[in-house]
């Protein structure tokens, strides 16, 4: 078994260059190394799939797929050879068509995702305050709980009744075996309080990716029945469980419940806002 702790954020971060604009970029060819493929013309086939997933999601792959030609040392001499310069996006792609079985696939899935996300939000994400990351991230739930809640209708999943067990499998997988009940006693919550509302930026950030992989995964496989959809929301959790565990993080039933709400927040800026 791979030893797990040589993976982490910096496993990604280390190879990460920058343009002269200051624009982020990644070589395929060191992505290829730290994702263990040995072959570049196997590598290569899963570009070839994530530039069909990147054209399937209405985005151009020539602006996050750029090919790009290298001198290297080989021996006494240099020979040019062929690479791509990768968006994050692209890397993200990459990385949901990538092998399942390698340990560091399931890593770059994670690491990519929540920061292809976060930068979805906003370009300065890192420079938001720990308030305003939980407002960008909670409104963005929002919309995906929409979308995983068609997916699930989709699947079979059609009373309320039957949405609030699948949710509760979602939780189950990523909190450890703890349903929404144990959640809410856990956090100190009346019944009628929203978990999410009460989660600081980092445990919304796992259940954000929660609900999206969740759902491309419903949609994509094209899980049908109550109780396939329902096992896919509990692996799911329980696979980012594991992830947030292997990169060495807080599991998120020992997260903080921050002070404020999201709603106390919500108000405190309309207040601002009238201030103005």
């Amino acid at each position: 078994m791979a030893n797990i702790q040589k993976y982490s954020e910096e496993t990604f971060e280390s190879i990460k260059h920058y343009t002269e604009d200051g624009i982020e970029f990644w070589y395929a060819r060191e992505l290829q190394h730290v994702l263990e493929y040995t072959e570049w013309r196997n590598f290569c086939s899963v570009i070839d799939k994530a530039k069909i997933a990147c054209i399937n999601s209405g985005h151009e792959p020539d602006d996050d797929f750029v090919d790009v030609n290298k001198i290297v040392d080989a021996g006494a001499t240099h020979k040019p050879i062929d690479d791509i310069m990768l968006s994050r996006y692209a890397c993200y792609l990459i990385v949901q068509n990538g092998d399942p079985r390698k340990e560091v696939i399931a890593i770059g899935q994670t690491y990519f995702a929540v920061k292809t996300r976060q930068q979805e939000l906003i370009e300065d994400y890192d420079q938001l305050s720990e308030d305003q990351k939980r407002l960008a991230i909670r409104n963005e739930m929002t919309v995906h709980n929409k979308s995983l809640a068609e997916a699930a209708q989709q699947a079979g999943i059609v009373t309320p009744y039957e949405y609030a067990i699948f949710q509760n499998k979602g939780y189950q997988g990523l909190y450890g075996g703890l349903g929404v009940k144990e959640i809410h006693e856990r956090k100190g919550l009346k019944r009628s309080q929203k978990i999410l509302d009460h989660m600081g930026s980092t445990e919304l950030a796992a259940n954000l990716f929660r609900a999206t992989q969740t759902d491309e995964k419903l949609r994509r496989e094209g899980i049908v029945g109550k109780e396939a959809a329902n096992q896919t929301h509990y692996d799911v959790g329980r696979k980012v469980r594991q992830t947030i565990k292997e990169l060495g993080g807080t599991m998120p039933e020992d997260l903080p419940t921050p002070s404020k709400s999201i709603k106390q927040i919500e108000r405190e800026q309309k207040k601002k806002e009238l201030k103005k």
